[in-house]
This record gives structure tokens, sequence and C-alpha cells, in this order.
């Protein structure tokens, strides 16, 4: 899911630069006023852990590969916002040491795991627990489903800007792309799940509800 330089077109590039870079502003802004003193290892801890957990790679059917993404995990503890910043920097990190991802379209690798992966996994785990006070149960679910989505719906923000871009026909990248991550999501949900229940058996109180403040909403 990374988009290497020469796949983009001009457009395609300016147009997701532009996007990520005012999403990565305003996730400085709101995090910068909402974030607790407690929180901003959490910060640390969660991109150290992603960063590391992005360099495995499992197989995938037809010989291909993939990697867990971590959106999902970083917005469910964090905030949206505060997911955006710490894929921000895992993505820069990997993009300049190992070349994971072109530099010209780093914005779109921003805007495809983190603005998309960030809030559509953040959303959805909210629709899931939003009423159901502290079920482990519906935050396991919320968790799986937000992540697994998060992954589906990035590639295919990742499809339609190569086909936007002349770079692949939508009729093949889409299905080949879409087909490939909604397994990879499987993969992703599966670790996410993992991950929750572990913070809920050692520090269930980072997954309370008076974190989503962090988005600057109100219960």
């Amino acid at each position: 899911m990374h988009i290497p330089d020469g796949f983009l077109n001009v457009a395609t590039v300016a147009t997701t630069a532009v996007i990520s870079t005012g999403g990565v502003a305003n996730a400085v802004r709101v995090t910068g006023k909402h974030l607790k003193e407690k929180q901003v290892p959490l910060m640390g801890i969660t991109a150290a852990f992603i960063f590391a957990a992005q360099m495995l790679n499992f197989p995938i059917a037809g010989g291909t590969s993939g990697h867990f993404v971590g959106a999902a995990l970083a917005a469910i503890l964090l905030g949206p916002w505060a997911g955006l910043l710490i894929m921000t920097c895992v993505l820069i990190a990997q993009c300049l040491i190992f070349q994971d991802g072109g530099l010209l379209a780093l914005g779109a690798n921003i805007f495809n795991m983190g603005v998309i992966g960030c809030f559509s996994s953040y959303n959805i785990y909210r629709i899931f627990t939003r009423f159901s006070g502290n079920s482990k149960r519906m935050k396991l679910i919320g968790g799986f489903t937000g992540a697994w989505f998060a992954v589906l719906l990035a590639s295919v923000a990742c499809a339609l800007e190569l086909s936007f871009s002349g770079a692949s026909p939508l009729q093949v990248v889409l299905p080949a792309m879409a087909g490939v991550h909604a397994l990879i999501g499987i993969v992703e949900g599966a670790i996410t799940v993992v991950v929750i229940s572990l913070i809920i058996a050692t520090r269930a109180d980072l997954l309370e509800m008076k974190n989503f403040k962090l988005q600057g909403e109100t219960k």
C-alpha cells in the first residue's frame, strides 16, 4: 500500500499533499490543546510499536505479503487526530530511512493510511462502543471491524489514486488491491484485538471514553 514515486500524476500528488498537510496541521493543533500529559508517553510507545510491527511481513494468498498498518490501534487508543500524527511520523521515518513509499507520494500514503485509516476505524469503533458502556465484547468487535475497514478503505483509496494517475486501469487495480487487503485486514483486525485484550487486562483505563475528548468531542 506504500505508493512509490513515479506512479501518481502531478494532480494526485498535489491534491493528497494539500489534504494531508492540512490534516496534520489540524492534528497538531487539536492534540496540543487536548492531549493529556499521561498520554504523551503512550503516543511514543504506540508509534514505536507500529513502526516495528510494520517491518514484519506475513504471507498472503497468491505469493503476496502484507504487514500490520496500525492506524486503527493508534486511533482507538488516542483518538483519530493523535493517531494521524503517529501514522505520519511512522510513514515519514519509513520513507526516509527504508525508502518504503516515495517522497513525492508521501502525501498520498499519509492520506490513505493516516487520514482514512485513523478516522474510519475510530468512527466504526465508536459505533460499536458508544452505547455499550464498558462491554469488553463490543470493544473487541469494534476494534476488529474498525481495523478491517481501515485497511480495506485505505487500499481502495490507493487503487483510485493509481487509476486517476493512469498507472493502472480501475477494473484491474481495484479488485486486486481490495481483494488482497481484505485478507490483510483480517490479520490487522486479529492483531488489534490481541492488543486491545491485553490493554483491557492490564490498563483498561486507557480505553475509557474520556480519552476520546482528545478529538474535541463531548460525551
